[in-house]
């Protein structure tokens, strides 16, 4: 274990999360490349009594990967991949992020659902439920683990699988880090790539609501290996966008095939019939396509989320109106289309409620200067406000910051959080584990 304090010359480098909103320094960081590592991280924690935050890819929006004052556990040196394409299984460190994931098994034409960022660490968005293309064909992130190692708060390594800690392994299945610091990750895998047929189509933002309509329309019957996601952003100043689109508010679609790319062009035909001025869709690299949309470090962010059972043309138009409108020229806003294989889990099969929703909205503000701050999280909120008589209730807590208890115990619904609550005592009774998306021990 190497321990890092305010005077080491990398310390402000590794103290530096995805979000630049957030500013914290913690006393100590303490690096682990071992599980013996991290036990001895956690005594140094109790001992010195320090508040504990856990670190990997650093995503959280809300922060939650550091803290002030307290230790982080960086597992950041936990970063070794080993893929086994004869049982198709890869088990990787909780270091990892995705783009290492997805270059390692794309060797061997192999794949599972992934973040849509390749900086986001596995271990974070794993937890947490796991969002990416792949949802609607393999489900979330999740629903596609063997197993599980961590450390407990009593300082304890375990193994969680089906068939070791069930319980356990259920609640890692969305229930965050409130449990233990994971150190590896054993995932089942799928055949896929390396070239998929994937890319960007922009249209002006005057045609934003006709777009959103028909994306609605053309995704509620689309085959499950359609990976979809339909987006308000800032034209950017590229060669392959026309001045004109330079600058201003387009719409987009992003799209990748899970299949065959002679299919998937058929498949995505109905979308090139709505005659994109931009249409980037084509065969490319899978892992590549997974950095698509990586945002560059050293950016402010406010994000949220909900869950819609459906779209009416009134909830578009509530979409459309803040995409059209949004406080600052780095935002996104995005809706997806969910079902498929997500929706064929029950809700009571792991800790995520609301498995039969259809469709997520997500509001992705960023912006560079802290004096745009109150713009940017009124922005979101305000939008939160207009969809809410559209939303279920639910939501992906990936998504969103620090929204408090009612939104914890919304994502997974009284029964499951009854049920987490009971695992957090049984694993965590002190809640040393608190630095999260927080379930309180029973």
């Amino acid at each position: 274990m190497e321990l890092i304090r305010s005077t080491d010359g990398r310390y402000d480098e590794l103290r530096e999360v995805f979000n630049a909103a957030i500013d914290r320094r913690p006393a100590v960081i303490a690096r682990c490349a071992t599980p013996q590592d991290v036990v001895d991280a956690l005594r140094l924690a109790r001992d010195g009594g320090l508040a504990v935050a856990v670190r990997a890819g650093g995503h959280s929006v809300a922060g939650f990967s550091t803290n002030d004052g307290g230790l982080v556990i960086d597992v950041r040196p936990m970063d070794g991949i080993e893929v086994d394409p004869d049982s198709r299984t890869v088990t990787v460190g909780a270091g990892v992020t995705w783009g290492a994931f997805d270059r390692a098994t794309q060797e061997h034409g192999l794949a599972t659902t992934g973040g849509r960022v390749s900086t986001t660490g596995v271990a974070g968005l794993t937890l947490g439920g796991g969002s990416g293309w792949l949802e609607r064909l393999h489900g979330l992130t999740c629903d596609n683990l063997r197993s599980v190692d961590l450390v407990t708060a009593a300082g304890e390594q375990v193994t969680a699988s089906a068939t070791q800690e069930p319980d356990l392994f259920w609640a890692l299945h969305g229930g965050g880090g409130n449990f233990g610091v994971a150190t590896s990750f054993t995932f089942d895998l799928h055949p896929l790539g390396p070239t998929v047929l994937a890319g960007l189509q922009l249209w002006p933002g005057s045609a934003g609501r006709d777009l959103a309509l028909a994306y609605r329309d053309l995704m509620e019957t689309a085959d499950e290996r359609l990976g979809n996601a339909l987006v308000f952003l800032t034209g950017p100043p590229e060669p392959f966008v026309p001045e004109h689109l330079q600058g201003t508010t387009v719409a987009g679609i992003a799209l990748m095939w899970a299949g065959d790319v002679d299919d998937g062009m058929e498949a995505t035909r109905p979308f090139r019939d709505l005659r994109p001025e931009v249409d980037l869709v084509g065969p490319m690299p899978y892992a590549g396509f997974q950095c698509m949309i990586d945002d560059p470090p050293g950016l402010q962010q406010y994000w949220s989320g909900d869950y819609h059972d459906a779209m009416p043309d009134d909830a578009v138009d509530v979409f459309v109106k803040y995409g059209s409108d949004r406080a600052s020229a780095l935002t996104q806003h995005l809706m997806v289309r969910w079902g498929g294989a997500i929706e064929r889990v029950p809700d009571d099969a792991t800790p995520l409620g609301h498995r039969a929703a259809q469709w997520v909205t997500h509001p992705f503000a960023t912006w560079e200067d802290p004096a745009d701050t109150a713009a940017n999280v009124a922005w979101v909120r305000a939008f939160r406000e207009d969809i809410d008589r559209y939303t279920n209730g639910g939501t992906y807590l990936n998504f969103i910051g620090a929204e408090g208890q009612d939104r914890i115990r919304a994502a997974y619904g009284e029964a499951n959080y009854a049920r987490l609550a009971g695992i957090k005592r049984r694993f965590d009774p002190e809640n040393t584990f608190r630095g999260n998306q927080n379930i309180e021990p029973a």
